[in-house]
């Protein structure tokens, strides 16, 4: 699968906080971040219902 690229730029201070809980749940810092938008949009869609997308874009 074709994934598109994003590049992120944060703090120092939480880069390494990443880092830190990456390491800690035994995952790299991209599949961190990847968790951690997968909750976020779960949380948004409880609140505001469910974003509808394309279904020909890939997952």
């Amino acid at each position: 699968m074709n994934k598109p690229k994003y590049t992120l730029r944060i703090s120092q201070q939480l880069h390494l906080k990443l880092k830190y809980m990456a390491t800690f749940n035994g995952r790299s810092k991209n599949k961190e971040i990847e968790v951690a938008i997968k909750r976020y949009i779960k949380d948004f869609e409880m609140l505001h219902g469910n974003i509808e997308i394309d279904n020909d874009i890939d997952e």
